[in-house]
């Protein structure tokens, strides 16, 4: 069974929320970032990105940039921009795109649930980056990123939050510059928080992560790294029922056609998939359709029969893409490292990847259909891991609403 706690959360004064609260770090550039937070000195990217503070160029994994972002934490707590939470508590993460809404209790996750397995995992770490979080968190003594978990629904939790919102007010509500809502509930009642702690000691089994493997695996090294530090066996998570959650599309592009002609490329693909013509964008409307668009044209691919397996792994459209067509096709082995591939997430459309084959720098783009909820939940279940760049979740949490300090 799972264990959470409340924390004293590290967060804004009301009227500085909407200004402090930015995108994840880690999906923006160093130059995205520096536009972002231009002329907002309130931006949680001075502390996530703190690069942006410095000369151009600075090496962004340098102790430079990890020092610069702790003098500016502590320059927003003095301020003051951010206070502490004067008790332990949970919160109610809200977030609302296009008319839908998702509900999450953030919370202090266990690291020893992680290491136990009850925390699982659908994908493999880079060192490099997982490094990048250790020295951020071990210079600056927080968890700035907030890592996104998924549980299989629990009734009583679902009405204990639905409860909490309908009869409580949001300590921050406010819909930011891409139009999504956060709204944000404090849950300080000693009667509720045990009541919670206790439904996923004994009802939930485990948790799933959704988003922020990096940052899980970052905590979980520091654990060892600050072994005085007790808050250093918690993470900060966001833990969301599996109901409310959608995937979306997570697509490719791709440089060149492996020294093909385009009419040898589609004569080899077409052993694999049936191959149509179509007069404008095509995102898949089933498992197994695949969007192609080349040289100005759309195509309908559809994997033939006997092309894949029904394990949990191999049914992905990822996996039949990479075994029928990237790998045999286009030469692709391992797209992890293969400079000659590229990954759009679904919440950029359509349009990005026809923009990216028209500027002529890449040469042939794929539109995939969605993998589900209850596919990455099969994936982590039996110890597999998905390909790279499967899953693309959003809305996304913003970072500097809620912190974890780890260190006294």
């Amino acid at each position: 069974m799972i264990s959470i706690s409340p924390f004293k959360a590290l967060r804004p004064e009301p009227q500085f929320a909407k200004q402090v609260a930015s995108r994840p770090y880690d999906v923006l550039t160093t130059k995205e970032a520096k536009v972002e937070a231009e002329g907002n000195p309130y931006s949680f990217l001075h502390i996530t990105r703190s690069e942006i503070d410095l000369p151009a160029n600075t090496d962004v994994h340098s102790q430079q940039v990890y020092e610069k972002a702790k003098e500016n934490l502590d320059a927003f707590m003095s301020r003051p921009i951010l206070f502490s939470e004067s008790k332990p508590c949970y919160y109610i993460y809200q977030l609302t795109m296009n008319g839908k809404t998702q509900t999450g209790l953030v919370c202090c996750s266990s690291v020893t649930d992680y290491e136990e397995g009850l925390i699982k995992k659908h994908e493999l770490t880079r060192p490099e980056k997982e490094q990048d979080r250790i020295n951020h968190i071990k210079t600056t003594g927080a968890q700035t990123g907030n890592v996104f978990l998924a549980f299989r629904d629990n009734d009583e939790m679902n009405d204990l939050m639905e409860k909490w919102k309908s009869t409580k007010s949001p300590v921050y509500n406010f819909t930011a510059d891409d139009e999504i809502q956060h709204s944000i509930w404090v849950i300080s009642d000693e009667k509720t928080i045990d009541r919670i702690t206790e439904i996923f000691k004994t009802e939930v089994d485990c948790t799933y992560i959704a988003d922020g493997h990096h940052r899980v695996a970052s905590a979980a090294k520091v654990k060892y790294i600050l072994p005085d530090e007790e808050e250093a066996g918690h993470f900060l998570s966001t833990l969301f029922p599996a109901s409310q959650l959608k995937i979306m599309d997570y697509n490719r592009v791709v440089k060149d056609l492996n020294g093909l002609s385009e009419e040898e490329f589609l004569e080899k693909i077409t052993k694999s998939f049936s191959v149509s013509k179509i007069p404008k964008a095509f995102a898949p409307h089933e498992p197994h359709e695949f969007g192609m668009y080349m040289n100005g044209q759309w195509y309908m691919l559809a994997a033939l029969e006997g092309t894949y397996s029904t394990d949990p792994i191999g049914i992905l459209d990822i996996t039949i893409l990479q075994n029928n067509l990237l790998e045999p096709v286009l030469g692709i082995k391992d797209q992890r490292t293969d400079t000659r591939i590229d990954f759009i997430g679904g919440i950029r459309g359509l349009g990005e990847l026809e923009e990216r084959v028209n500027s002529e720098e890449w040469k042939v783009a794929f539109s995939l259909y969605p993998v589900t909820i209850e596919q990455l939940f099969d994936i982590a279940d039996t110890n597999s891991i998905m390909p790279p760049k499967s899953t693309w979740f959003e809305p996304k949490l913003r970072d500097g609403l809620l912190t974890h300090l780890i260190s006294s």
